[in-house]
């Protein structure tokens, strides 16, 4: 009974096995399937189990869910996939879902709704929640001001300890090991911990207490930096503040954590013209019209690398062996290259990068490069002169390959980094420029060396 599609092991089953059943039960065992699933995971995987299904079954399935789970689920979800479902539910129904919603959910579904529906929210909210929604839109989609969690403990400046730590105790917000003080127009003064607190006599002013070392983060700081500041911080979160120094929320680890996971998918998705907010079962026009601008792109690319190669038809007619080998000069050139530019890509990411350390690392890469293009090359060349009975062939590749990965580390190195300072993504632009050079590099190098060499 336990392989039976319609049964489930909460203390075993798995997201992916239950992605997996839902998608190969039929629609009735489908409807049992699911209504036993929510019952056991999250509104994270369940916005993953409707996210795995094609956009008919989603919106069957989507009206299992409870509706005091709703909100939080189409919050989890991916901005397309979101959006199928959005689009199909009544104005009194969408009113409804987002009575009282909060400011930090509401900014994640805002550019998924008409502006009436929006509008409408706002002026239900609490008049604390529409001050932090007005708040996160001063700031850009890249700004940690823009994503805040409020769920934090305050206490004046001037509070004794017991009462702090009495506060702090109570608390029932997650991740909340600390007590921001602040003064009474809002300014931030410092971070206390329970640990600290506990310690303390409960008569002691907090004014009189040695505060954490801890410097807070400018709203308009970037997502990238601020994660990486509360990764690197050891504690559960860091309060942000606006330009006056007025504490505006905080930054919590598991936040921190989310945006990463988000900015590497952006960058993993980026390198095809997609995004992480791209539906797997977007609608064919509308994913055909959006992949078909890179397919033009890399056509113009490819054409390119056929230009050159068209200037050598007369020593390809001659010595066929070259059309043989001409695709392992531009393979290997290729795969040396994306190596490189993944690494300065993520150094750029991690602002590990500068104009101090890239002669550095530029001088590496190109050791790095020679090193391999020797080594490659002496293997390669042999090969071809063995295979095809001609030294001067396998000497025309074994030059070629040194030559190609050379200036595919060059390219891997000087490309990103001229992108970025363009403020161009060189996760969405590097590899086909990158694809561009040593195609072009390798195929001139090859068959120019060959005419040279073997042409009478």
């Amino acid at each position: 009974m336990a392989d039976q599609p319609n049964e489930l092991d909460p203390s075993r089953e798995e997201v992916s096995h239950l992605v997996e059943k839902l998608n190969l039960a039929k629609e009735a065992q489908q409807e049992s399937l699911f209504e036993q699933a929510i019952e056991l995971v999250e509104s994270g995987e369940i916005a993953l189990l409707l996210e795995s299904l094609p956009i008919g079954a989603r919106l069957e399935r989507w009206h299992q869910v409870a509706q005091d789970e709703q909100l939080d689920v189409l919050v989890a979800m991916r901005g397309e996939a979101r959006g199928a479902i959005l689009r199909t539910l009544p104005e009194s129904t969408l009113a409804a879902l987002l009575d009282r919603v909060d400011a930090e959910s509401l900014v994640e579904l805002a550019d998924d709704l008409p502006g009436a529906i929006v509008d409408d929210a706002v002026s239900r909210m609490t008049a604390k929640q529409r001050d932090w929604y007005e708040q996160a839109n001063q700031y850009g989609d890249d700004e940690v001001g823009r994503y805040l969690n409020h769920e934090m403990v305050l206490v004046p400046s001037g509070a004794r300890a017991g009462d702090a730590l009495r506060v702090l105790l109570r608390s029932r917000y997650p991740f909340s090991d600390q007590a921001y003080l602040v003064d009474a127009e809002g300014l931030y003064r410092g971070t206390i911990s329970l640990k600290q607190l506990a310690g303390l006599p409960s008569s002691q002013t907090l004014k009189e207490v040695e505060l954490l070392e801890l410097a807070p983060l400018q709203a308009v700081t970037s997502l990238v930096n601020a994660t990486e500041a509360v990764e690197h911080s050891d504690l559960n979160a860091l309060p942000v503040v606006d330009i006056d120094g007025r504490l505006l929320g905080r930054i919590s680890l598991q936040l921190a954590l989310e945006l990463t996971r988000e900015k590497y998918e952006s960058r993993l998705m980026a390198t095809v013209g997609l995004d992480e907010e791209t539906d797997l079962f977007s609608p064919v026009w509308q994913s055909s019209k959006r992949r078909a601008l890179w397919l033009g792109i890399n056509l113009l690319t490819a054409l390119l690398a056929s230009w050159v190669i068209g200037r050598f038809e007369t020593t390809l007619a001659q010595v066929v062996s070259l059309a043989v080998l001409m695709p392992i000069v531009a393979s290997m050139g290729g795969i040396a290259g994306s190596q490189t530019l993944t690494l300065v890509v993520r150094g750029l990411a991690m602002g590990q990068l500068t104009r101090g350390n890239l002669r550095a690392l530029l001088s590496k890469e190109m050791g790095v490069g020679a090193l391999n293009g020797i080594v490659w090359s002496v293997i390669i060349g042999a090969v071809a002169s063995l295979w095809f009975g001609d030294l001067a062939i396998g000497l025309v590749m074994a030059t070629a390959i040194v030559i190609n990965i050379v200036v595919a580390a060059l390219a891997g190195v000087v490309i990103p980094v001229v992108l970025d300072r363009r403020d161009i993504d060189p996760a969405l632009s590097g590899s086909v420029v990158l694809t561009t050079v040593t195609d072009v590099v390798g195929f001139l190098t090859f068959l120019g060396l060959g005419t040279l060499v073997l042409i009478p």
